[in-house]
């Protein structure tokens, strides 16, 4: 009996409408994996605009997504919540175990940025 292997990556993209970037994204090998770099992105972009967080319990070895500048406090609150209130993680979680995206959006309506964390089973190219 083969065991399948199933690979999940993850994504955090910026655009204003006009033009779409890629700040960085990972593959990992479950949706546990996804959910805390996800996370750690979200907190790491929300507090300090890429200063180093403290050490984590698990060690990913994959690169953090490049800084973003923020014009207000709105959407750095946004990606807080999300990161540390378990509603929205089980909401995320839950949407990768049942095979769908995992998506969190939040604007910056002072320059009109939005930014998206985005996770999903397969490899980039599936998204």
């Amino acid at each position: 009996m083969t065991r399948r292997v199933t690979e999940y990556a993850a994504e955090v993209t910026v655009s204003d409408g006009q033009w779409f970037a890629s700040l960085g994204g990972v593959v990992v090998r479950n949706r546990r994996l996804v959910l805390l770099w996800l996370r750690r992105q979200a907190l790491r972009l929300a507090n300090g605009h890429g200063l180093p967080l403290a050490a984590e319990p698990v060690r990913l070895s994959t690169d953090d997504v490049r800084p973003v500048h923020f014009h207000g406090s709105d959407a750095p609150e946004e990606l807080r919540r999300w990161a540390t209130h378990s509603a929205h993680q089980d909401h995320a979680i839950r949407a990768l175990e049942a095979g769908f995206p995992a998506l969190f959006t939040v604007l910056d309506p002072a320059v009109g940025l939005s930014l998206t964390l985005a996770g999903w089973r397969g490899s980039p190219a599936d998204r």
